[in-house]
């Protein structure tokens, strides 16, 4: 078993790599989806694809309120009946693509948004009923749903626990009132306190919290607070994200005022301050944005080389393939990715014609396979033996990758990575890089023209 991952602060080599770059969810990454991809390129894959088991991702986009920094796929309306109308929809689509899956066995779950407890009791417990008659679910799985603290009432959990979840997340972002003003989402502390409380009371066998670092008005101090009290919250897993400011392209993000921004330094700050405190507090630092307690499932998978990841993020089960279900989700099934209607219209208009929302997606060829193992093994695991990789794939290495490794020599240099007898180690100090040295590898990022389109590293 590997030790869990030590990180090392190094100012200079932040800086110097601190530019724009994928977030590997994926290989090749959603910017090469095509709509050329059609539905018999997806049934090509479900019918060649090795695996049993199925992950379900299930996009409910509608939210109460609209948050400034949010970039997310959402609809704003405080009407119950447009969620109506939308499990209408998706029973279609679950009707039409479970006899495709009719010999797997659903393992994983998870509802995302948008704002999943947006739907009442009664919704929630309609669909979850929808979805359980028309897949094969396991006795036991990772079944979880992300929760808005703020338009909720305590008793959403219970019905969460009927509808079958055993697995929540909870949005808090901040705790600090002036920060929740300047992005639109006041939420009482107390509340999630006690909706936590609960969630371990009725027996929910994991808990995660997301926060943001790098919001209008938070400050090192501020956000220190909120982390300090965080660890008193005690969640199993936390995901803190770099917040990125694309005004261009996430029309709320223009309402928060730019004058408000913490500085870069302030927001490496925040950063650095997040993960000493948590790993302090006896949090496994997962990598990118994660932690996790050392007896979580993340920690352990981890730890002994079997942590995947996929349009979640970090995550478990490896050997599922994933599909998604209603607006702009994304499936990963076998060797393609495929992806629904990104907005709601189109998904109605398509589902109504035909049964499904398929938009776009990609088939990937031998090269991105070998990529996609790669990046995933370094992403997830900070090493790489590159005699596994050669026995695999039927390559050597060294000849395969001679012009990746070129670019990888400048970490090399700065003692980020290190290859020693064909096995590559990202150091401490460069696993706060990860995607840069990720980046190395990946041919479709050398279209440089394309850097603009994510987010920075850090």
């Amino acid at each position: 078993m590997k030790q869990p991952t030590q990180i090392s602060w190094d100012q200079s080599m932040i800086e110097k790599y601190n530019y724009s770059g994928p977030r590997y969810t994926s290989y090749p990454t959603a910017l090469e989806f095509d709509d050329a991809f059609t539905e018999q390129n997806l049934l090509t894959s479900i019918k060649n694809s090795k695996s049993d088991k199925l992950s379900l991702y299930v996009h409910i986009p509608f939210c109460a309120k609209l948050c400034y920094y949010c970039g997310c796929n959402k609809i704003i309306t405080r009407h119950s009946h447009k969620a109506d109308q939308y499990i209408e929809y998706l029973a279609t689509e679950i009707i039409k693509r479970a006899p495709l899956f009719k010999n797997y066995t659903v393992t994983q779950m998870h509802w995302g948004g948008g704002t999943p407890t947006f739907l009442s009791p009664e919704q929630i417990l309609k669909l979850s009923k929808l979805i359980k008659q028309h897949f094969n679910f396991a006795d036991v799985g990772e079944y979880s749903i992300e929760v808005d603290p703020r338009e909720i009432e305590l008793s959403m959990l219970d019905t969460l626990k009927e509808a079958g979840f055993n697995r929540v997340s909870i949005g808090v972002q901040d705790f600090n009132k002036e920060v929740q003003i300047a992005v639109n989402r006041e939420q009482d502390e107390q509340f999630i306190f006690d909706l936590m409380a609960r969630a371990k009371a009725l027996g929910f066998v994991s808990t995660n919290v997301d926060l943001i670092y790098g919001l209008p008005l938070q400050t090192p101090e501020t956000f220190a607070k909120t982390i300090a009290r965080i660890i008193e919250l005690s969640p199993d897993r936390l995901s803190v994200f770099n917040y990125a400011h694309l005004p261009s392209r996430f029309a709320a993000q223009r309402k928060i005022k730019e004058h408000d921004m913490p500085a870069p330094q302030q927001k490496l700050d925040m950063l650095r301050q997040t993960i000493e405190s948590l790993t302090g507090a006896g949090y496994q630092f997962i990598g990118m944005d994660h932690f996790a307690k050392p007896n979580d499932e993340l920690s352990k998978l981890q730890n002994t080389g079997k942590l995947h990841r996929n349009f979640q993020g970090y995550t478990t089960q490896e050997e599922c393939d994933l599909l998604g279900l209603g607006v702009s989700s994304i499936s990963q099934i076998g060797d393609c990715y495929a992806q629904n209607q990104k907005d709601i219209r189109p998904y109605y208009e398509s589902i109504d014609a035909n049964g499904h929302a398929l938009w776009k997606g990609c088939s990937l060829n031998h090269d991105d396979e070998i990529r996609r193992a790669v990046i995933k093994q370094i992403i997830c695991h900070f090493d790489l033996d590159m005699d596994k990789i050669d026995r695999k794939f039927a390559i050597n290495f060294e000849e395969y990758f001679v012009e990746d490794l070129k670019l990888l020599q400048t970490f090399i240099n700065d003692k980020l990575v290190d290859i020693t007898d064909r096995k590559l180690t990202i150091s401490p100090t460069g696993r706060l890089l990860i995607r840069n040295i990720c980046m190395c590898f990946d041919v479709y990022y050398r279209q440089k023209a394309r850097q603009q389109q994510f987010s920075r590293v850090i």
